[in-house]
């Protein structure tokens, strides 16, 4: 899930932008993690669409018997534009509010280069760190993953073949989509046949020499079970799985409100 970062946040500015006159859409999944059968984390993603803007929160929080190891409380959002499918971020930001740090990874996008806005600043961009120009056109974590379930990713019949550019304050890296057809998913929050992504990890820049994924790591795809909402305009992950480590990691949702 580091490839995601998927709740890793602190509330996205409120400075941003609204389609007040626009027809929002919003979802909210409320989902559990779990390694092997130990659950390890609870998570909250909330989005909102308007047809010009877009807004987003995350919150991960450990729980189960990861709870015993860590107190990790991380709180993001975002805020941008949207185009159809495509979305523009204005302003991302996250926060471990367990961390004694309380560093604040912010990303703005001026003219659509990804831009770090890190307080305190980290110790080192990675080795090399990411220049401007792999960081045009780049979005963030969780703007990718509000993408992905809009379509961004859709190409003629398939609904997952291409790749989209993420960066996360430090690390660039892609995420490579390839079509796993469907499959037939029951959760506690949805059942039906959903939509199977198979996510490739891709890292470009901003590592440390001791952070840069083995090959093992990047071998095996983040697969996604994505599910329709709103009569199908958007798709929303009611499972998510890596093989990455030991024994893995899954994701399952356990609750979604349309509004």
């Amino acid at each position: 899930m580091a490839a995601l970062a998927v709740p890793a946040t602190a509330a996205a500015d409120d400075a941003a932008v609204t389609d007040s006159a626009a027809t929002m859409q919003g979802v909210t999944v409320q989902y559990a993690g779990s390694v092997m059968v130990f659950q390890v984390a609870n998570i909250v993603v909330s989005s909102q669409f308007a047809d010009e803007t877009y807004q987003a929160s995350a919150r991960f929080t450990a729980a189960g018997l990861a709870a015993l190891f860590t107190d990790a409380d991380i709180e993001a959002g975002v805020s941008g534009y949207r185009e159809g499918e495509q979305l523009q971020p204005w302003r991302y930001s996250h926060l471990n509010h367990a961390s004694s740090k309380n560093r604040v990874v912010a990303i703005d996008f001026p003219e659509g280069v990804a831009t770090p806005d890190i307080e305190p600043p980290f110790g080192s961009m990675g080795e090399p760190p990411a220049t401007d120009e792999e960081r045009a056109g780049a979005a963030d974590p969780l703007s990718t993953l509000l993408a992905m379930g809009l379509g961004a990713v859709e190409r003629g019949t398939s609904h997952c073949d291409g790749t989209l550019p993420v960066f996360d304050g430090r690390a660039r890296y892609n995420l490579r989509f390839e079509d796993g057809g469907t499959d037939r998913v029951r959760t506690r929050a949805w059942t039906g046949d959903a939509v199977v992504c198979h996510a490739y990890y891709e890292p470009v820049s901003g590592y440390e020499a001791d952070e840069f994924p083995t090959e093992d790591d990047i071998s095996r795809p983040i697969t996604f079970w994505m599910a329709p909402v709103h009569g199908g305009d958007i798709h929303v992950p009611v499972r998510i799985r890596t093989n990455a480590g030991f024994g893995g990691v899954t994701i399952v949702a356990r609750s979604i409100a349309e509004h």
